[in-house]
């Protein structure tokens, strides 16, 4: 049996004082774990690859759109389906609309506002809201370019609403269309970094003409010189964000079809713009026919404009 001072606490000296006693005492250090960053790699990164590390997305990132995708499992042909696309506060909607007009050098648009949530709500009334104001803006353009000529009769041009309208939602489904296709057949040939679902193109497109709205309701200024200017500005902030998004998709491609690539994107985005212009506020003076004023001795006057 243990004698009474065994089980009593003891004061243990230093371990250099007890090495020195027993110099061949086996010791154990524990020290507290070093933990590893998951993202380590074992070369330097290249500047710019860190945001494509960040949209391919880590394991843990993985599995919450696996849980998502799981969430949204209802058919398409129910309207749970297509409300979660438009499952959005205001205070998203507001926070993507001003990183589109004002984009930030060097950032990404979908790693920043829109993968989270990529939703319908906003690119769907922001190309309604541009359907009215181009079609309103171009018919008080015209008012105000005839205004005071005693041959003009103003009358709205309603069809004006409906070519809009087709013009504006045709673009912002169609081309995202066309390029998420492009990407998709690019993929897999070449092994890039980066890639969008077609809903974060949509929401890219919708949102990148949001800076249009205020641009065509100062078209209304009857000066070429004036609008003229607001379109390069426009074009300039909105074309940034897409190329600023879609650029990293492409960039690992042939050179020559990364570039073609970027350049049909801005062409397509000028043309839009420029075509809007042209056509709802530019277009040519029409020809008025004189009026006829009759007279008491049944010959007819016509007067001439000057």
């Amino acid at each position: 049996m243990a004698a009474a001072d065994d089980l009593k606490f003891q004061e243990f000296d230093d371990a250099a004082n007890l090495l020195a006693a027993n110099p061949d005492a086996t010791t154990i250090s524990i020290d507290e774990p070093v933990e590893i960053p998951k993202n380590q790699h074992g070369r330097l990164q290249e500047p710019g690859r860190e945001e494509d590390d960040e949209l391919l997305g880590t394991d843990d990132s993985d599995k919450t759109e696996l849980l998502a995708g799981q969430k949204k499992s209802a058919p398409f042909w129910t309207f749970e389906y297509y409300q979660t696309f438009f499952d959005v506060d205001t205070y998203q909607v507001l926070d993507r609309i001003k990183g589109s007009v004002f984009p930030v050098p060097g950032k990404n648009f979908v790693r920043l506002y829109i993968r989270s949530n990529p939703d319908l709500y906003g690119p769907f009334w922001i190309c309604a809201t541009l359907v009215f104001t181009i079609a309103v803006s171009g018919n008080l353009s015209n008012f105000f370019i005839h205004l005071g000529k005693p041959t003009y009769h103003y009358v709205p041009e309603f069809r004006k609403v409906s070519i809009a309208a087709t013009t504006i939602y045709a673009y912002a489904w169609l081309v995202p269309l066309a390029l998420w296709g492009f990407l998709m057949w690019r993929n897999s040939k070449v092994m890039n970094i980066v890639s969008y679902s077609f809903l974060e193109i949509v929401c890219v497109y919708g949102y990148s003409l949001f800076v249009y709205i205020p641009t065509a309701i100062l078209w209304i200024i009857p000066q070429k010189v004036v609008r003229w200017v607001l379109v390069m500005f426009s074009l300039c902030l909105s074309g940034s964000v897409l190329v600023m998004t879609f650029w990293p998709a492409v960039r690992d491609d042939n050179r020559r079809i990364a570039l073609a690539t970027m350049g049909t994107i801005v062409l397509l985005h000028a043309l839009l713009a420029v075509g809007c212009l042209a056509y709802f506020f530019d277009a040519p003076e029409l020809d008025f026919p004189a009026p006829i004023i009759p007279t008491h001795n049944g010959t007819t006057v016509i007067t001439k404009s000057q």
